[in-house]
């Protein structure tokens, strides 16, 4: 919080930061007149650059969101196959059940980590376009802010699902043969 309030006077150029006269306790409307009147004649082409890089962020921030999918998707089909390889007895010598445990808790506990890294970049996504619709503010059209619009005033539309809400349900479905397998094996253990 003090780093934000430290750095508020202060505006990333081509990588550095160049120095605002502003007072920090002015409203956000008396910021923007004073930053653009004191920046000088390079402010339209500095805002549209930074807008440029921050929607290029933004983008980069989706494309990991689409990895990290991919990843897990990816380790709870992997343990989901070894659990195929660990029930044929011929293969498998051991107390099956021990296996089993810790296939399921494996698998449950990386459902969690999914579901907490979909938060998290819901959350990340979330404030980078509220940055985005905020400097559009300074550009001819605000491109992004008129999709939102545009979606909004769509009365023929289905009902809108953002794509973090539907995205948070993946790994709930994950678990569920994982917690089945949890049941399993406790009965199992249980049982011996």
């Amino acid at each position: 919080m003090q780093d934000e309030q430290i750095n508020q006077n202060l505006m990333p150029v081509s990588g550095q930061y160049i120095q605002l006269p502003i007072d920090v306790n002015t409203t956000q409307k008396n910021e923007d007149v004073v930053s653009r009147e004191n920046y000088g004649d390079e402010f339209k082409i500095h805002i549209l650059e930074q807008y440029k890089l921050y929607v290029e962020m933004a983008d980069r921030v989706s494309s990991r969101r689409v990895q990290m999918a991919s990843f897990y998707t990816s380790i709870l089909s992997a343990l989901l196959a070894l659990l195929s390889i660990t029930s044929n007895k011929d293969l498998f010598q051991g107390p099956q059940s021990f296996v089993l445990l810790t296939i399921a808790m494996l698998g449950l506990c990386l459902c969690f980590v999914w579901a907490a890294n979909i938060n998290s970049y819901k959350q990340l996504n979330s404030l980078k376009f509220k940055v985005i619709h905020e400097m559009e503010t300074y550009l001819p059209f605000p491109c992004y802010d008129r999709e939102w619009e545009i979606l909004k005033e769509d009365k023929n539309r289905r009902r809108y699902l953002r794509l973090s809400a539907v995205e948070q349900y993946v790994p709930f479905i994950l678990s569920v043969p994982y917690s089945c397998l949890l049941i399993y094996s406790l009965i199992r253990l249980l049982n011996l």
